[in-house]
């Protein structure tokens, strides 16, 4: 099952309101590639949709713990499925590397192979992975600037 459709029945629906919603899909999209490259809202590529529309989505979603509800229950489904491991392991030792080293591909993406084979599945568990790591980096930031957003309220009363 592809990463998009794991979060479907997640994910809050149209109270229809407002008229139909964007495809959630593409809106997720740009809301991952902001949190990934850093980009202004202003700035997003046209591929995902109106820029005021992901901000909307993503400033919504923040509010309402949409955002943290996504992560606890798809970190609960790949719990259940016992793909997460949750040892953890601490070292304090400091690698300093050049700027450029940073996301650094070395090898290039695996080539498709046919469906049930064992490599299949585990693309399909890395996809997983790759879903929960971006969501706990999109709640990290939306922690971050809440904290911000908290702190510069209350300084400025």
């Amino acid at each position: 099952m592809r990463r998009r459709e794991r979060l479907r029945p997640f994910l809050p629906v149209s109270n229809r309101r407002c008229g139909r919603w964007r495809d959630q899909r593409q809106v997720i999209d740009g809301i991952l590639h902001r949190v990934r490259t850093g980009v202004q809202w202003c700035a997003l590529p046209e591929r995902f949709g109106p820029w005021k529309t992901v901000y909307e989505r993503h400033r919504l979603w923040s509010a309402d713990g949409t955002w943290e509800r996504l992560l606890q229950q798809v970190q609960a489904e790949a719990d259940a499925a016992s793909e997460i491991d949750w040892d953890i392991s601490v070292n304090s030792t400091v690698v300093r590397a050049h700027q450029h080293a940073a996301r650094a591909r070395t090898d290039p993406p695996p080539a498709p192979s046919p469906k049930g084979d064992a490599q299949t599945e585990h693309q399909d568990e890395t996809l997983r992975q790759s879903l929960v790591a971006r969501l706990v980096e999109v709640v990290l930031k939306v922690r971050l600037w809440a904290a911000r957003a908290a702190g510069s309220q209350a300084s400025s009363t």
